[in-house]
């Protein structure tokens, strides 16, 4: 009989030390100071883990932050051991966050996420109901981990709106949607990876890809982006630098990547973008009360 996975709160200097032990499994580098994340988790910060008996088998760490109008809590890092992923610890440790956040008077959670790592995408957008319509570049500079090694880090900056309708009362996610709301075509290569068009901006400068902003628009990605790194570095490099340019030019359009949609045996999945103006989120509202905490 299998066990039932914990997940509680982390707050000693041995559980911490587990965190870097998982850190070091995970992402193969050095891992955060444990003076850091003690004293981040004495100031309004968080360190929550997965437990299957004993042992620490995920964490996700999270510390305060301030951007000069609210205050918020910025989710920093969040790991699963190999064998434990497809468990869905990574939504439960987001909720148990959710909940801590919201007692302690938070009202936004900001993270981020390679927006080519497909899972990542799922989780975040469709469990978690967070919105994404910030770009950042190389985010974390060149990195030798073995998830990110060879690539520009470019990152999603996701907004979870903690307490509003589109994350507490959200509408049913589409299951499908017509071909024609692709930004871009795609095609398999000779190597039986997905790769884009060379066209993309010549495709992207069409001016009925944004009509009036009512119609929602999907972006493919592929489904295993780091097989694709495995085997062909400068494929990957292809999909980087030109989904970079595609949601640059979407998210400067007001558009905001929602959602994801799977299509049964292709080797992408799509991003579903609509224009945040219409998404059910008071941002006013949630400063005001991100300020009172």
């Amino acid at each position: 009989m299998t066990r039932p996975i914990a997940v509680r709160r982390l707050t000693s200097p041995d559980e911490f030390k587990a965190v870097q032990h998982l850190e070091r499994t995970v992402w193969g580098m050095d891992p955060i100071p444990i003076h850091q994340t003690l004293t981040a988790v004495k100031n309004g910060g968080i360190l929550i883990g997965s437990f299957d008996g004993d042992r620490l088998v995920g964490f996700c760490y999270a510390f305060p932050g301030f951007d000069g109008k609210r205050t918020y809590l910025c989710s920093h890092m969040m790991g699963v051991a190999p064998s434990y992923r497809g468990m869905g610890l990574g939504k439960r440790m987001k909720w148990a966050q959710r909940e801590w956040a919201l007692s302690r008077g938070y009202s936004l959670i900001t993270w981020t996420y390679d927006p080519l790592e497909s899972v990542n995408a799922s989780l975040n957008l469709n469990a978690l109901r967070a919105i994404c319509n910030t770009y950042v570049e190389n985010c974390y500079g060149e990195m030798d981990d073995v998830l990110n090694r060879g690539l520009p880090t470019d990152r999603f900056q996701v907004e979870w709106w903690l307490d509003s309708p589109h994350v507490t009362n959200p509408a049913p996610p589409p299951t499908t949607m017509g071909l024609h709301r692709r930004v871009c075509d795609w095609s398999v290569n000779s190597d039986g990876m997905p790769q884009l068009p060379e066209n993309v901006e010549q495709t992207l400068a069409g001016a009925e890809h944004f009509p009036d902003g009512t119609d929602s628009l999907l972006v493919p990605i592929p489904v295993r982006f780091q097989h694709i790194k495995s085997r062909d570095l400068v494929l990957a490099r292809d999909w980087r630098m030109k989904t970079r340019t595609i949601f640059q030019a979407l998210f400067s359009k007001g558009y905001a990547a929602t959602g994801t949609l799977r299509q049964s045996g292709e080797p992408v999945h799509y991003y579903v973008l609509q224009q945040r103006e219409r998404l059910r989120i008071d941002t006013s509202a949630e400063t005001e009360k991100g300020d009172k905490s």
